[in-house]
Formats: structure tokens, sequence, C-alpha cells
């Protein structure tokens, strides 16, 4: 039955542009016969009865309506569904428009086990301004997290620390269903790894945003879709997981629609409790003092060995309902709350040698407990107007609000040392509280002009606030009663206002297409800083001048321009098609960027934000091309990227030492002048039978950085790549296995050398009780090699480091499907929860 839908829709898409001239109109609603509800996308083929050879068709759109136009004569009609019986209209004679009237389809029950509710394949999508991935039936990240799903997108990294990089690029704006959202974090994507991948439909990679995107992030977007099933009545599905090491989770997708209204709801809880380990050697060197003598460190070598258990409870709930208010407009509320309850427990070994001779050795304890609250209020409301649902307006508020309360308790004690040497350490308690809140208010319209253009424009206002109060106790060694340390306690307050005024305009010519946006932004930059210390005082204490009260403005223009060029398109499926983009973006600094005060993670590294940071700005140029054959699609692309203030992390001696005589290093993002980057990718699929699916992806990629900082040349120029592979075959008795590989290239900057990282994903899944649900084991990470090992050299030391975010993770899972009988196209994309309907003009 697919194949005859599919077959009749191509040969509709062809027929429907031979005739130029039409002498009446057939007409008609179809509509479900149990519940009357409009079927949008059910198919209408006209055939001549001698040949039975198709004339014409057409789809009905979304109050299930249909118009077609045809040459007087003779036809048989057709009307199919997926999952219901096709209703057919014997031999008439059609001399006049005629209106078939309201048409019934009756459930098919005896096919509705053939009906697959998730895709098969991952398949992409060619438009003006980006490429859009269907994510598959991705078995390797069954009982896995988004996180883990965006790892098997082309284009897409995720490192072992969780950090989502583009193109080899981490500054990626996240978007959900095309807006900032509580869902992806606040400034950051931790909030991606608790959230089950099974909520992803597609994901958009946004490398030449067009102007209706927020300008955020040089390396592009990722917008992520979540699935959002509209199929009619109730339905929904649970998934069940569980894995070593710690890894129990229970999600559940439940939707009840009606003709007037859309239910639909998401729960999720997780269960982890995942090690962590890092292990560090450094070697320190001889400095030169003020007065140009040398300088001899505490201690020539320290080693430190650190383990972490990390048990993270999670909670979550997304709750909506879309309400239609008329045939040309509806309303849909939603409800975003997520509950995180994180303890983490290290245990720090760390040994001290002079001349090859371990001479101290300490054990430093560190237990954290966090909990995080967050919610989400959305509001959508879209306007149609007349027959072309095209013509729109959208309007959109959202709010949110998260606060997380912290407190950590270190102790540190000696194993062994010199007597005459032990100097006692101090315990040490923090208390972190951050209250987090955005707004978000937005305004799009949409106005097609003709048959192939469109003209949109629209505003869009964020207004984002965090407050982090921060307080170190440390302990009296004399008294041992625990003491505010004024020098270090603090509350930051930060502001970032975002107002942006958009305009784009786009249109088909023959196989030619063109957009073209201008987007004008205001980014106000506020923070005031509240310590006990003097500016004076913070200005000492931290090596830079600090401008404890600071209220910064920046306007910019960013054009956008985005074409392609059709090459062949046939009636067989094949396809080619050639894209340029140009766009120019803009790198906001994020309120822990700022934040003067230092981390106390370790009392040898710290990290310290820098209050004078000033955002970054890039142009990019992408040349892309797709070629698609029957069974096999090639997509390829080349780009140029200039930044300048480009951000960049370096490490310095801070000049200060512990107690024990260790120089305390501390990390610091900076403004350097230039950032040059130019990479190629290309990705293929190829699906030769049934039974065989092949896609991979390889980018290259290389970057220069100038600048310096301090007196200090932190100018680099380095050549990366990473590459992935992924192969799924049917073995007898309907099992799927999926194999997922992925590599990513050594790569080098200004004190950098990091080696490569190879990782190997294996996964095996069955359909059973007709098919309504799926078992599924996989292993992530087979080797146990996704380990981070680099190489950093200053001029007062050289430091090895080996770290494992996760250890190999072996998950069993289990979802259950209940009454997903139809397969709808989603219609997400009509509330303009896709950041705005796209030019379709794909390649």
């Amino acid at each position: 039955m697919k194949l005859r839908l599919i077959t009749a829709f191509l040969l509709i898409f062809c027929f429907s542009f031979s005739f130029a001239q039409k002498d009446l109109k057939i007409e008609g609603t179809i509509i479900e016969e149990d519940t009357n509800i409009p079927l949008e996308y059910a198919t209408v083929v006209v055939k001549t009865k001698t040949d039975n050879k198709i004339i014409t068709g057409g789809i009905t759109d979304t109050k299930g309506r249909f118009n077609i136009e045809v040459p007087i004569g003779t036809y048989i009609i057709s009307v199919e569904y997926i999952s219901y019986k096709t209703k057919n209209f014997p031999e008439r004679n059609f001399d006049k428009d005629t209106n078939l009237g309201t048409i019934s389809l009756a459930l098919d029950v005896a096919s509705l086990n053939e009906v697959m509710v998730v895709a098969e394949r991952t398949t992409v999508e060619i438009k003006l301004d980006k490429k859009v991935y269907n994510i598959g039936k991705d078995l390797t990240t069954a009982g896995g997290t988004v996180s883990d799903a965006l790892n098997n997108v082309p284009s897409v990294a995720v490192d072992v620390e969780g950090a989502i990089s583009l193109r080899g690029n981490e500054n990626v704006r996240i978007l959900i269903n095309g807006k900032p959202s509580a869902m992806a974090g606040f400034g950051d994507s931790n909030i991606l790894s608790q959230l089950p991948a099974e909520a992803i439909e597609r994901v958009e990679v946004i490398t030449s945003p067009s102007a209706r995107y927020d300008a955020e992030g040089t390396a592009g977007i990722l917008n992520i879709i979540l699935r959002q099933k509209e199929t009619l009545g109730f339905n929904g599905s649970v998934n069940l997981t569980a894995g070593n090491p710690d890894n129990l989770g229970v999600s559940a997708t439940l939707n009840y629609r009606k003709e007037k209204y859309n239910l639909f709801s998401n729960f999720g809880w997780r269960y982890s409790d995942a090690p962590r380990t890092t292990f560090t050697d450094v070697d320190y060197f001889d400095t030169l003092d003020e007065n140009g003598l040398t300088d001899e460190p505490e201690f020539r070598r320290i080693r430190e060995d650190q383990n972490v258990d990390r048990l993270s409870r999670n909670y979550n709930v997304n709750l909506g309902m879309e309400y239609f208010l008329n045939e040309s407009s509806s309303i849909t509320g939603s409800l975003f709350y997520n509950f995180g309850n994180d303890s983490d427990v290290s245990q720090n070994n760390s040994e001290r040698f002079n001349n090859n001779i371990i001479v101290e050795e300490t054990l430093r304890r560190e237990r954290e407990t966090e909990k995080d609250n967050r919610y989400q209020v959305a509001l959508n409301y879209v306007k149609r107007f007349g027959e072309d649902s095209d013509h729109k307006l959208t309007a959109d508020f959202q709010y949110e609000k998260d606060k997380e309360d912290g407190l950590t308790y270190l102790n540190e004690d000696y194993v062994f040392t010199d007597p005459s040497n032990s100097d006692v350490f101090q315990i040490e308690q923090e208390y972190t509280y951050e209250d987090q809140k955005e707004y978000l208010v937005q305004a799009d319209y949409v106005l097609p002009i003709g048959e192939d253009s469109r003209f949109e424009a629209g505003y869009r206002g964020n207004f984002k606030n965090s407050n982090t109060d921060y307080q170190l106790d440390q302990e009296d060694t004399d008294t041992g009663i625990l003491e505010i340390n004024e020098a270090i306690s603090n509350v930051f307050d930060y502001t970032e206002n975002v107002n942006a005024l958009y305009t784009q305009y786009g249109s088909k010519l023959g196989r030619f297409s063109y957009l073209f946006g201008l987007r004008l932004e205001n980014t106000q930059l506020k923070g005031k800083i509240d310590s006990r210390l003097t500016e004076e005082e913070l200005n000492e204490e931290f090596g830079f001048p600090i401008d404890t009260d600071f209220n910064n403005n920046y306007l910019g223009l960013f054009p956008t321009v985005n074409f392609i060029y059709n090459l062949n398109t046939s009636d067989n499926g094949n396809e080619e098609s050639i894209t340029l983009g140009y766009n120019r973006r803009i790198n906001r600094p994020r309120g822990w960027y700022i934040n003067p005060f230092p981390s106390r993670s370790s009392r040898t590294n710290i990290f310290q934000g820098n209050p004078n940071l000033d955002p970054a700005y890039s142009s990019t140029f992408d040349l892309g091309y797709l070629k698609r054959w029957e069974k096999f699609t090639l997509t390829s692309s080349i780009y140029y990227q200039h930044e300048t203030d480009s951000f960049e992390r370096v490490q310095e001696n801070t000049g200060q030492t512990t107690t024990d005589g260790i120089d305390i290093i501390r990390t610091i993002p900076i403004n350097l002048a230039t950032n040059k980057r130019t990479g190629a990718e290309l990705g293929l699929m190829y699906n030769p039978e049934k039974w065989l699916r092949l896609n991979s992806s390889f980018n290259f990629f290389q970057f220069e950085t100038e600048g310096d900082f301090n007196g200090v040349d932190y100018g680099a120029k380095n050549t990366s790549w990473f590459a992935r592979f992924s192969s799924k075959v049917t073995l007898p008795l309907a099992i799927d296995w999926q194999t997922s590989a992925f590599y990513r290239g050594a790569r080098q900057d200004a004190q950098s050398d990091t080696e490569g990282i190879f990782s190997l994903d294996l996964a095996f899944s069955k359909e059973i009780l007709n098919k309504k649900a799926t078992v599924s084991v996989n292993v992530r990470d087979l080797l146990n090699s996704r380990k981070y090992e680099s190489v950093t050299t200053t001029d007062f030391y050289s430091r090895y480091s080996e770290f494992q975010w996760r250890q190999r993770q072996v998950n069993v899972s289990f979802i259950y499907r209940f009454n997903q009988r139809l397969n709808n196209k989603d219609r997400s994309g009509e509330r303009g929860n896709g950041g705005g309907d796209d030019m379709e003009f794909e390649g």
C-alpha cells in the first residue's frame, strides 16, 4: 500500500504541471468516518477507464479539502489515506465543475500493523537556509539522551564533557522548536543530557541562518524539533530503560486529539550514577621573579588522580493544548517543568615529586549537591488569512525561570609528608544560589506574493537576568571555625537584553530560488558586582581592571543571503542542486564567562570570568552541493568564516600559591583579534537493499587565530577533522543490527595539543507484540575509548591530562505504543514551532 501511495504521489506531481489550461474543477472534503475529523494529506487520484492512466490528482489541506482541475471527460476517482480503506468512485462523466461533497474513509484494521509510527530511515532535505535531518529509528540512542542523538547528526559533535559543536565550532545556538527554551538550558546544554533521545523528531542544521533567526551563534544554529503526535483520539507510547553503569529511566508520551483541540504531554524520570575519571601529570619549570632571579617551584612534579561518582535524579514534564478558535486561527499553550537533584562524591589523590621522588601525598574529598528547578510557560497564536494557509500572523510569548541551589564541601588531608612542612589544609564550604529568568516576545508575519514569492517581517525581544549569590567559607585552622572569605564571596547580577527587527524576501524563478534578509539587533549587556572589596582591591586581587557596574550597548546589522539552483529534478526521485549562503552573526559572552570571581573546584586550577569581554562578530560564506539518486544521496559543502574579537580560553600563572607552595593557575577567556576558519564536509547515504542502510559523513576544518594577552602571543594555526559511519542490517527473524563509529582527529590551539578520539556503538532491536512494541539492546562506547587526552605547555609548566566523562554504557530499552494508527505529517511548523515556515524550495 505504501508503494502504491508513493508512486501515485510522484505521478500526481508530474502530471499536475502537464496541463496549462483546465476546463473544470472537482472538489470535496475528506473526513474520518468515526470522528468526522478532517484528514490532512489524503490523496485523490483521477484515472482514465480505458488504460487506467493517471491524469492528475491532489492532496487534501489541513481542513481535509481538495480542489483539482481536469479536462472535460470520463474518469475514475479514488481516495486513499494510509491505514484507511480506499474509496473508489466508478466511471463518471465530468462536463462541469463538480463538488463531490463530504467523503468518509473507514479505518482499515487489517493494515494497522503495517504502519510504522517512527520513520525507519534517516533522511536529509536541503532548503534555502538549512539542512533538515529527519531522525530515523536510531537504535544506538535508544534509552539515551538528546545529547546522544545529536552526536549522530552529520556536522555535529558532542565531546566527552557534553559540549556541542557544529563543524568543530562550539559557539552554536541551540533552539527547541525554533525558540530559545528552558529545555535547552540557560546558556548551556547540560539539560540536553537529561532529556530522552526519543523526544526528537528531527534536527535542523542551520549553517546559513536566515534573518528570521536570532543572530547569536557564530557556528550556526541547531534547531531541535520535538515529537508531538497529532493522531486522532487517544494515543501514546511508554519507554522503559535500564542500563549499566546505573541508568534507569521511564518516559511517556500521551496525546488526545478531537476536532476542536489537541492535548499533548511528555513525562520523564531518569536516574543515573555514572563515574567520571580525571588524571593529570604536571611538570613545573623554573621561572624568573620580578628581580630577574630564578624562582624554583616548591614541587617539580604533581600527579593527580580523581574519581567522581555522579548521582543524578531528574524529572521533567511537558503539558500542552492546542485549541482551534475557528477555521483560520488557533492558540497553543504549554508548560515545561524540570527538577534535577544531583549529588557528586569526588576523591582526588595528589602525589608531589622532587627529583623523581615522592615527597608528599594528599587526598582531597569533595561532596557536592545541587538542586535545580526550572519551568517554562509558552503561548502561541496563529492567524491565517484567506484560503492560502501560508498567509499568516503568529505571536509568541515565553517565560522561563530557573533556580539552582548548590552546596560543596571540600577537605584535604595528608597521606604522608615531611613533618617540618606539614601546613594544615583548610576545610572549605561553598554555597551557590542562582536565580535566572527570561522573557521572550515574538511576532512574525508571512505574506505570499503570487505562487512563488514570499515576504516576511517580524520582531523578537529576549530579556534575560541571572543573579548569582556565592559564598565561600574557609576554616580558621587555629580555632576550627568556618569564616567567610571576604575577598571571594560576592553577588553577581547580570542582564542581557536583545531587541531585534527583521525582514526578508524570497522567490523562485524556474529552477533558481533566493532568499534575502536583514536583521537589526540591539544588545544590552549589563552587570553589577556586589563585593565586600572595593573596585581597587578587586583590581589588585584579580590582576586586571574590573568594572563592577557596567552597562554596554551594541547595535548591529546582520544581513543574510541564500541561493539554491536545482540542476535536475526528475520523476524518479533523482535530484541535484547547488546552494550558496552568506550571513553575519554575533557571539555574546555569557554570565559565567564574565563573572570575575574564580571557581573553587581545585586549589591549584581555577576558572575565572572576564567582565571586559566584548561580543565577537563573524561573517560566513557557505557553498553546498546535493545529488540524490534512487538509492544514494550525496551532500557536500565548503565554507569560510572570519571572526573578529573571537573568544579564546588561555591559561596563566596568577602569581599566587597555595598554603603548601603550589602555583595557582587560572583559565580566563579573552578577546583575540581574529579567528579564520575554513572547512569542507561530505555526507553519504546509501540504501542498496531493504535490509541494508549505510550512512557516513566527513568534516575537515582549519582555523587560524591571531592575538595576544598580557604580553603573550596566543596565535595558532591548526587543522583537524572528524568522521562518522553508521550501518543498519536486518538479520533473520527481523532483528535489526546497527553499528555506529565516530572519530575526531587530533587538534591544537595556542597552548594545547589534543589527541584524537574514537568510539564505537552497537545496537540490536526486535519488534514484538504485533509491532506495537520494540525491545532493544545497545552498547555506547563499546571499546571504552572515548577519552580526552591533551598536553598543555606554557612558560611555567607542562601538563598531561586524561579525562573520561562517561564509561562504556550498556542499555536495555522497551517501548510500547498504543492507538498510534495514523502517520500524519507533523503540523508543528504551522504553529511557528519550527522558527517560521520555510520557503519550500528544496534540493
